[in-house]
């Protein structure tokens, strides 16, 4: 019952909303990977409003019917040669990384500008398992890894500086992802949506 109320109600919003977030970060005339694509919804949404874009897609599970052509990759390095990507696009994908920070350092490697991150603040148990409840709901019945490795406020910062990113943007909550009353248990300081320039990585 949960998972297609999901379906039906919060996966729509959901796409809606990050590709709205996602369209106003993303440089112009920008080819632009999305890692984890799953149905490719989001990147397809993304397209419509962004008709300068070029994106494709990879992912380790390829779902037989995607909005944009998906091809497949291990999980953990990104088939495309160092900065042959303007941009890489990344929506609720590191929490599912058996390693968050190598797949974004990876991500790095493969963007030129910058690296847009939807995902996860997780400070405390209650904002984990309220988390873990989300991405069970959404996610398992695809066959989704769900390891819920989810990055406190200090571990995010800390990868950051390692990998010599500039947080051109960084919001967290605020993102209207959920309508009232449920945005008083799955919003709030939950979610962050970032734009990470890799001009620092380069140096």
């Amino acid at each position: 019952m949960a998972a297609a109320l999901h379906q039906a109600l919060v996966h729509p919003r959901r796409v809606r909303v990050i590709a709205e977030h996602a369209s106003r970060l993303v440089p112009r005339d920008a080819r632009v990977l999305d890692v984890g694509t799953g149905d490719g919804r989001i990147a397809a949404a993304l397209a419509e409003r962004r008709s300068d874009l070029r994106i494709e897609g990879i992912d380790v599970l390829v779902r037989p019917d995607t909005a944009i052509p998906v091809t497949p990759f291990d999980g953990r390095v990104i088939p495309k040669a160092a900065g042959s990507m303007d941009v890489v696009t990344m929506f609720d994908v590191l929490h599912h990384a058996d390693d968050p920070e190598a797949l974004l350092a990876e991500a790095v490697r493969v963007a030129r500008s910058c690296v847009i991150v939807k995902d996860h603040v997780a400070n405390g148990w209650i904002a984990r398992a309220i988390l873990a409840f989300m991405d069970d709901v959404g996610n398992r019945r695809h066959g989704v890894a769900l390891p819920h490795h989810y990055l406190s406020a200090g571990e995010w910062s800390a990868a950051i500086a390692r990998l010599g990113l500039t947080p051109a943007r960084w919001d967290v909550g605020g993102l209207g992802l959920y309508p009232w009353p449920a945005s008083l248990v799955f919003g709030g300081r939950l979610h962050v949506l970032a734009r990470l320039d890799v001009d620092g990585a380069r140096a």
